[in-house]
């Protein structure tokens, strides 16, 4: 089942072309919604009102989407879905979804196609609670990861998902993983990063700078493309969490961030962690923030293993 929890659905809509993609998270009626940002240069839709000081409670999906803020147009596709499909607040004899969002960097070109609403409705439409596939799929098609010292020496990043249990307590985990940093194991080896030669200047140990490959040296208007990273995901949970619980336990659980990736939540990644929860169970937040912490650390493992 789609991240652990029958109720949820997951698709995916790809584009093998252009190299990017979308993932989307669409959870059961009632769903309270919650997000944490610790990356420094995030893209988001909705991020204000899931967010600790925003009054909004109740979430009808996620996307997760290629193409820096173009991508985000495919929210719009999202949110026509969920409003045909009767998904959202009824306001005035409205049906009105709230529907975040969260993208990552992988243009590859100016003329690169970009996802639009009909590639939001897509990954809709091929939703399903069956186990979400991995790798270079939806989101995760045109991610990258191992950049520290320069794109030239990155490699391959991608989308993976795993679930931890405690008890009736489950959380699931959908991550997408294009960070400027390395993915590491549970002993801090590499799995999979940066092909450069060690002696090579690396991100934090050297400025930015002074790094190949960076923001267009020498132009007058720079690429910034060390600004092109993020790692984005969406948890899910059967536990029931007030807006405060459910906001912290997605701030925790980016500590599985932190586990599989090296460097993590630099200045230049838009690290962002939805969290859903369906309200079955009674349990303690601080479960669900260390069990979406370890969902955390394994997708993103899974990501690069697909």
């Amino acid at each position: 089942m789609a991240l652990g929890l029958p109720s949820v659905l997951v698709g995916s809509w790809t584009d093998d072309d252009a190299g990017t993609g979308v993932t989307v998270v669409l959870p059961p009626a009632g769903t309270l919604g919650a997000i944490a940002v610790r990356g420094g240069a995030p893209g988001t839709r909705e991020a204000a009102a899931l967010g600790p000081t925003g009054a909004g409670t109740e979430c009808h999906g996620i996307v997760l989407c290629g193409n820096s803020v173009f991508g985000l147009a495919a929210a719009d596709g999202v949110v026509r879905w969920c409003a045909e499909q009767g998904r959202g607040l009824n306001i005035r004899d409205s049906i009105v979804p709230v529907v975040g969002a969260a993208v990552v960097y992988d243009i590859a070109s100016p003329q690169s196609t970009r996802p639009t609403a009909e590639a939001g409705w897509a990954a809709c439409e091929a939703a399903s609670v069956d186990e979400p596939a991995t790798g270079r799929i939806g989101v995760g098609r045109g991610c990258t990861i191992g950049k520290t010292a320069g794109r030239d020496h990155s490699v391959p990043g991608g989308l993976g998902s795993a679930v931890e249990r405690s008890g009736d307590v489950i959380v699931g985990a959908v991550v997408a993983v294009n960070a400027l940093g390395d993915v590491i194991d549970h002993d801090g080896s590499v799995l999979a990063g940066c092909t450069a030669p060690s002696s090579a200047a690396r991100y934090p140990d050297a400025a930015i700078e002074a790094i190949p490959g960076f923001t267009g040296r020498g132009s007058e208007e720079p690429e910034q493309l060390e600004r092109c990273n993020t790692t984005i995901g969406c948890l899910v949970t059967n536990a029931r969490l007030t807006k405060p619980e459910a906001c912290r336990a997605a701030d925790l659980a980016h500590t599985g961030i932190a586990r599989a990736i090296e460097p993590p939540h630099t200045n230049f990644d838009g690290d962002a962690l939805f969290l859903l929860a369906t309200g079955e169970v009674e349990t303690r937040a601080d479960l669900i923030a260390m069990l979406g912490a370890r969902a955390v650390a394994s997708a993103i493992r899974v990501a690069i293993a697909t």
